[in-house]
């Protein structure tokens, strides 16, 4: 069985006496029910991990940190999701499920079909919900590198920086053509995947203008949760580790 793993942000290092937050503690002791002298493992993102000690007195824990693996967990592939800001809990689910499937970051898009409107703070403290799924995402699957939620962007702004990317660059659509026609990228992908009502026609000129390839998934329409994640697994089962 795994151990329960915790997100710190503090230096980490053999030896050290870490306190966790009100929120991290309330987490270990209250819905983890874990007691006095369990056995778990801290990260902060450095690609190292942290076995160790919990130290309880009322509410708040410690751990003391006792050993230091550095277990490789990264995909070789570096997936870039540009995606289509989802309603509800449906950009939960892809955020959490991409960062399962190895994703190397994501960039919410405000596209021309995207049902949610987000702006200044509304749109800040959306993003930190976001970058707080991936954080339990990661103490969930055991990656100790935590990719990050970049902040919102209107497509044709982000466009302007896609044009400059020197990557292999893949948008979904239903008239694509097949993953197993495409080389193995020798570099980074960026992946774009539309909100709810798809990638607008005229969105999905400019993307073609600035090298985007179309990328087709079968002959069924998958909905916004499910496609991003579908092609990102059948790249890692083609190129990357699965």
């Amino acid at each position: 069985m795994s151990l329960p793993r915790f997100y710190v942000e503090a230096a980490l290092a053999l030896g050290a006496r870490v306190s966790l937050s009100e929120a991290v503690s309330r987490h270990a002791l209250g819905a983890l029910r874990l007691k006095q002298g369990a056995d778990v493992v801290l990260f902060n993102g450095d690609g190292s991990e942290y076995a160790g000690v919990l130290e309880v007195r009322g509410s708040t824990a410690w751990v003391e940190c006792r050993g230091r693996d550095t277990p490789e967990r990264e995909s070789p592939l570096e997936i870039w999701l540009a995606q289509g800001i989802s309603a509800g809990d449906r950009m939960d689910y892809t955020i959490q499920k991409a960062v399962e499937l190895g994703v190397a970051g994501i960039v919410p898009l405000t596209m021309r079909r995207s049902v949610v409107r987000l702006d200044g703070e509304r749109a800040e403290k959306r993003r930190r919900h976001w970058q707080g799924i991936v954080i339990a995402a990661c103490e969930q699957c055991g990656r100790n590198r935590v990719p990050e939620v970049a902040p919102i962007a209107r497509f044709d702004d982000w466009l302007g920086q896609a044009k400059a990317l020197a990557a292999t660059k893949l948008l979904l659509d239903p008239e694509g053509g097949n993953l197993a026609e495409l080389a193995k990228p020798a570099g980074p992908v960026w992946l774009l995947a539309g909100p709810e009502g798809g990638i607008d026609p005229e969105e999905w000129q400019l993307a073609r203008a600035v090298g985007f390839q179309s990328l087709r998934l079968g002959p069924r329409i998958l909905r916004t949760e499910t496609a991003g994640l579908a092609a990102l697994a059948a790249m890692q089962v083609t190129w990357g580790d699965f």
